[in-house]
């Protein structure tokens, strides 16, 4: 159920965004698109209370109920970004706009900030297992707390294959400081 449940706010995420620029260009009610867009959060804490109910009712600890946590946390760090790609790639390909792409310093950088993301993402899922266990009321729920390690391993992959993996690119398409004679 929890899988279903998931896959269920992610499309109503989806469907949040598109009706939000449905509502901003081609019906002309910006601020209608606003509200569509700020009812995004709406969606993690329905996913939430669904993980609750879930445990409360009888359901056992799962992967489903992790991912459920880590959805929420990334959910809630990357949205924005996603709502503004969305907003950027609708107005460049369907409107024709020009619109300069958000200022970006270096890959390094950017990869340093996502990390800083990713680890805001995997403390709110740690926040959110916390809430689940504290209001499903069931001691099997304490295996939720598993998935801190999970989250400790995703955060250890996203520094090797992000800021770690740029700078080792970045350092060897750096000129030589040496001259060549």
């Amino acid at each position: 159920m929890i899988v279903a449940a998931i896959i269920a706010m992610e499309i109503t995420f989806w469907i949040l965004v598109g009706l939000g620029l449905l509502l901003r260009y081609p019906l002309r009610r910006p601020r209608a698109g606003l509200v569509a867009f700020l009812l995004t959060p709406l969606v993690d804490v329905i996913l939430l209370t669904l993980v609750v109910l879930d445990l409360r009712g009888g359901g056992h600890p799962s992967w489903a109920h992790t991912m459920a946590a880590f959805y929420i946390g990334f959910s809630v760090m990357f949205g924005h970004r996603m709502i503004s790609w969305a907003d950027r790639t609708y107005r460049v390909k369907v409107r024709g706009e020009h619109v300069p792409k958000p200022v970006s310093t270096t890959p390094v950088r950017d990869e340093w900030l996502s990390l800083f993301r990713a680890v805001g993402a995997i403390g709110i899922a740690v926040i959110a297992i916390e809430i689940v266990i504290a209001f499903a009321a069931s001691p099997d729920a304490y295996q939720l707390r598993g998935a801190w390690v999970t989250g400790g391993i995703i955060l250890v992959i996203w520094l090797l294959t992000g800021p770690v993996w740029e700078m080792l690119r970045g350092a060897q398409t750096q000129p030589s400081s040496r001259a060549r004679v």
